[in-house]
């Protein structure tokens, strides 16, 4: 597998995060502007989309962060409120 370049250091669980790292942070991701599977990382938070060339700023291993998606749920139900 991706972890297999460590060989038998390190221990089966320290892997077995490692490749849950590994296997998000190399898989592409969904782009919000032009609707494609074309957003893949170049750096530590900092995520490109190879067909519309936009670049936005996420999680280190995955586009969307677990509080980012909190925080978006949040303003996006608080927005509904004051509308209603």
């Amino acid at each position: 597998g991706i972890t297999g370049k460590y060989g038998t250091r390190y221990g089966a669980s320290l892997r077995k995060v490692i490749k849950k790292m590994e296997v998000s942070q190399h898989s592409k991701f969904f782009c919000d502007f032009c609707g494609k599977f074309s957003v893949k990382r170049v750096a530590v938070g900092i995520w490109n989309c190879k067909d519309c060339r936009k670049v936005v700023a996420g999680g280190a291993y995955t586009k969307a962060t677990a509080s980012s998606v909190t925080v978006r749920s949040t303003i996006r139900r608080l927005r509904e409120a004051v509308e209603k």
